[in-house]
């Protein structure tokens, strides 16, 4: 089976036609197959999405870019720090 890379509307939509597929009876495997996905990544994708729906989708990706926005900042302030201990070091007078 070729892989192939969902987005994030995509997995949401294809999650509930399964579970409107396992309302009426069927199984996971079975209703997973049917979609042309594993039953494994049916679970996964569970467990990363949960009950979220669409406007939750859209917050979860603007923390997460703002998330990685904040990392940069902290990343270049520590390097700003270490680069000032560094000089103090240096400029220090020895005794």
């Amino acid at each position: 089976m070729a892989r192939t890379r969902h987005s994030d509307e995509d997995i949401l939509k294809l999650r509930r036609e399964i579970e409107v597929k396992l309302a009426n009876g069927s199984d996971v495997q079975s209703s997973c197959r049917g979609m042309g996905i594993s039953d494994a990544t049916y679970y996964n994708w569970r467990k990363r999405f949960g009950g979220m729906g669409r406007s939750q989708l859209s917050k979860m990706r603007g923390l997460e870019k703002e998330n990685t926005r904040l990392k940069k900042i902290v990343a270049e302030l520590e390097l700003d720090k270490l680069i000032l201990k560094e000089s103090m070091t240096y400029l220090k007078p020895r005794a």
